[in-house]
């Protein structure tokens, strides 16, 4: 088999463009597209060849990899004209790593059957921590022979890799991975504004209960951020609210009731409504310091 060395890459914001960079540092020959070269002019100095449009990238690579912002990107980017469906030669591998529905997942899965086209669904959870240091967890639904052949591409980029299984499960498991997010964002906000009404050093709290049972990831990765109002993105409100809407829908199909994400996407939605939808997911701590 012919080694796998050129992978393109589409989506460059604050998860992609540190996951290009770590396939690039593994030995990978990176390309992408950006609709706005200019915002790519640092990977274009450090040897990463920038294409003008989605049809040259592809036509480069033997290995495409998208992480873009909401479904309707994801299909533009794959079914518009000129774009990837178009323009990939039969045996180019397709990797979505965005979060998206399980359904458009299954659908580029099927359409790359037809056109010889081998799809993955990959979304990751990590962050932009994650993302900087080649250290994501990543959700992997498609055939296995694929899974099996791009691990290491996969490995270049995270150190939790899991096969989920057929084409959509890996959104699948992202879903139920958000919900758990949705959970505990909310149990750590509602906490850190009870301590703080009844008079709690707050850095202190974080201090004594992060080693215990109530210790999180999400707590780790945004407690202090919370309590020194730290609102920078790592992970955008919008989009966390996108795949809460996702997870939402997909329970709605089964008719499967999921109370507490729906109040946590009714919250975030008062947040976006009032216009910060670009702050960063631990921004919830806002709403329930105004209750």
């Amino acid at each position: 088999m012919t080694k796998l060395q050129n992978i393109g890459f589409i989506g460059t914001g604050i998860m992609g463009k540190s996951m290009l960079r770590n396939l690039k540092k593994a030995g990978y020959t990176m390309h992408c597209y950006a609709r706005h070269p200019e915002k790519v002019a640092d990977l274009a100095a450090e040897g990463v060849t920038v294409h003008f449009t989605i049809a040259d990238c592809v036509k480069a690579c033997q290995v495409m990899i998208t992480i873009v912002g909401f479904p309707k990107d994801v299909e533009e980017v794959y079914f518009a004209p000129g774009a990837i469906f178009d323009s990939a030669a039969p045996g180019t591998y397709l990797v979505d790593m965005t979060t998206t529905s399980p359904t458009l997942a299954q659908k580029l899965y099927a359409e790359g059957k037809k056109k010889g086209l081998p799809v993955l669904d990959a979304p990751v959870t990590g962050g932009d921590t994650g993302a900087k240091n080649g250290t994501l967890s990543i959700l992997v639904g498609g055939d296995k022979e694929a899974y099996e052949t791009l691990l290491p591409i996969f490995q270049g980029m995270g150190t939790n890799i899991n096969y989920m299984g057929a084409a959509g499960n890996g959104q699948h498991a992202k879903m139920a991975n958000q919900i758990m997010i949705a959970g505990a964002m909310s149990g750590i906000c509602e906490a850190l504004n009870y301590a703080k009404v009844n008079g709690l050093d707050l850095d202190t709290l974080l201090k004594a209960v992060s080693t215990g049972a109530a210790g999180s990831a999400q707590l780790n990765a945004f407690g202090a951020k919370m309590v020194h109002g730290d609102y920078a993105p790592g992970f955008f409100l919008k989009h966390f609210i996108k795949d809460m809407r996702l997870a939402k829908e997909e329970a709605d199909k089964k008719d499967l009731q999921l109370p507490v994400l729906a109040q946590v996407l009714s919250e975030y939605l008062e947040l976006e409504k009032a216009g910060e939808g670009n702050l960063g997911t631990q921004a919830l701590f806002t709403y329930y310091q105004k209750k």
